[in-house]
């Protein structure tokens, strides 16, 4: 039987499904969101980076009406507060994505992103270095949803600037995800999220074994509530542990000293005071004979001042880094790594 040739007019690839990020479908409602976040620790532990690169519905459902666009860079170097761009920092077009296609393994490709005030910024090669979890979705407040997928292990190598200074040659290992859906901070409620990756090992690899946790927790209904742990062992998704087996414990309170308010210009929203951080947060999950616990330790925060489109109350985005350890036992096999991690606890929307 002769080989399929698609017309000259067809472009192959779209015949497989999109290229990604994202479905090639236009956004039209107001509350539509589509996010790509990254976020990294340098193997040295000095260093954390997030960013996020996010696109919201237009105003208006005509086809004039472009969705808005924003992006914000966070840099954080170890016994300093963290420093934050504006939400329109300068990001390479299209940006990074692992969710695009073809995309090979180990195959590096450019991350640019510059704040318009020249740093904080990063030049990074980023590759990836294993496979995503499957797609996970939260519907909830009626109409509203939430859909996400990560990837842990992503490496990334380059410069970052901040503070008026570069670092250079600076060796990372990262998160990726894509989000996309419709809704409102306030019905949204909370959720929290986190990962944690190996930072030893050859660089030329993938961890040994990283994790990734997410808790929503909607407003409305009751059981909306949802929640996972999902842990990669040298770039495989090896268990994937549902809400029902997944527990989160907290204790104690970060310092307010050590949280910083971002970006610069919040300060002029006459935000309400913020709800406290957690300064110790244990996440355990167990799945038959598996198990592993996540215990990380709350070391130095940047709050995220979001607006909100449907309320007057904003919403904020805490970006806390610190130290961690993962252990469990993953098919008869015990494990331990201690490591650093980065966790976000967001709310406030709807809170008192």
């Amino acid at each position: 039987m002769p080989a399929f040739r698609p017309p000259a007019d067809v472009d192959t690839p779209a015949l497989l499904g999109p290229r990604g990020p994202f479905p090639h479908t236009r956004m039209s409602d107001p509350l539509e969101r589509r996010w790509l976040h990254y976020a990294f620790l340098s193997r040295d532990g000095r260093h954390g980076m997030v960013a996020n690169a996010s696109w919201l519905g237009p105003e208006r459902d005509d086809l004039q009406s472009a969705p808005r666009y924003t992006t914000i860079l966070l840099l954080h170097e170890r016994g300093k507060p963290w420093v934050a761009s504006q939400f329109n920092a300068d990001i390479t077009a299209p940006p990074w994505s692992a969710f695009r296609q073809p995309h090979a393994l180990h195959q590096p490709q450019p991350l640019h992103i510059r704040s318009t005030a020249q740093t904080p910024a990063v030049n990074l090669q980023l590759r990836r270095t294993g496979l995503p979890c499957t797609s996970q979705c939260a519907p909830f407040a009626g109409d509203h949803h939430l859909r996400w997928q990560s990837e842990a292990g992503v490496r990334a190598t380059g410069d970052w600037g901040l503070a008026g200074h570069w670092q250079r040659g600076v060796d990372a290992v990262g998160y990726h995800e894509r989000v996309r859906g419709r809704w409102g901070w306030p019905e949204l409620g909370e959720w929290v999220f986190g990962f944690a990756n190996d930072l030893g090992g050859s660089a030329d690899e993938a961890p040994e074994y990283a994790a990734v946790f997410t808790f929503i927790r909607p407003l409305t209904p009751k059981d909306a509530t949802t929640a996972s742990v999902m842990l990669w062992h040298r770039g495989h998704l090896r268990r994937h542990f549902p809400r029902r087996n997944v527990t989160f414990a907290v204790r104690g309170q970060l310092s307010r000293d050590a949280v910083q308010t971002v970006p610069a210009l919040a300060r002029m929203l006459g935000v309400p005071p913020m709800a406290p951080i957690p300064q110790r947060l244990v996440i355990s999950a167990r799945l038959g004979a598996d198990w592993t616990v996540l215990d990380f330790e709350a070391e130095a925060a940047a709050r995220v001042v979001i607006p909100s489109e449907n309320s007057l109350r904003p919403f904020s985005v805490h970006e806390v880094v610190g130290p961690c350890v993962l252990r469990g036992e993953l098919s008869g096999k015990p494990f331990a790594i201690e490591t650093r991690g980065i966790v976000e606890f967001a709310g406030g929307a709807g809170g008192p």
